[in-house]
């Protein structure tokens, strides 16, 4: 095991169920940390560092799995447990974006299973989440004035057009364009909008930001 292997989180209140939840996921091969409650979880688990998956009783002392799912957002996949689930919060849990609920006592295959889509989803998450703030990073090493040019350049505007528009010549625009492509790592105009374009759309802070 390393530290970049995916994590399985589990919180459920139930010694009993919690500690034999970990030795099923140990043997199969899997990373694993356990907790007593949501708070717990909240305040001591690290799971932005890399991919994992979270197995959350929807019963808990402190704030219910439904409750810690809110809070989480998008930012974990979420498998529930529980020996209380009904229909509706089922579906109030899957609407949310769970990506299973499994009742108890849980079947072995079942959440192996269940764990291995969700680690699956999770590694797609957080590749994703490095790309994008790699792009980010990008951006950031730009000039306050290339990024003036870039953020005309990718809606079409030629230098010349974007040399009037700050009032500066065309070959100094040709020189930041030159340097922002550097930055950016791109080798055409399409390569950079495709990049401006999912770092504005990914922006907003729509979110919970991961540890």
């Amino acid at each position: 095991m390393t530290e970049s292997d995916p994590l399985v989180f589990v919180v459920d209140d139930d010694d009993s169920v919690r500690r034999a939840l970990a030795r099923l996921l140990r043997c199969a091969g899997h990373c694993v940390e356990t907790f007593a409650s949501a708070n717990e979880f909240l305040a001591t688990a690290n799971f932005g560092a890399r991919p994992g998956c979270l197995v959350l009783d929807i019963e808990l002392p402190d704030i219910n799995g439904l409750q810690l799912q809110r809070e989480l957002g998008a930012s974990l996949p979420i498998i529930f447990i529980s020996g209380y689930g009904d229909i509706p919060m089922t579906v109030q849990a899957m609407k949310a974006g769970a990506c299973d609920f499994l009742p108890k006592p849980v079947h072995e295959a079942d959440l192996l299973r269940a764990v291995d889509q969700a680690l699956e989803h999770a590694r797609r998450i957080f590749a994703n989440r490095c790309e994008l703030d790699s792009l980010r990073q990008r951006v950031e090493r730009l000039t306050p004035r290339e990024r003036e040019v870039m953020s005309l350049v990718v809606t079409g505007r030629l230098n010349k057009q974007v040399a009037s528009d700050l009032g500066t010549a065309e070959k100094t625009i040709k020189a930041h364009r030159a340097r922002v492509m550097a930055k950016m790592e791109v080798s055409s105009l399409a390569q950079l909008v495709h990049l401006v374009d999912r770092v504005a759309i990914s922006s907003p802070a729509d979110h919970r930001s991961p540890r």
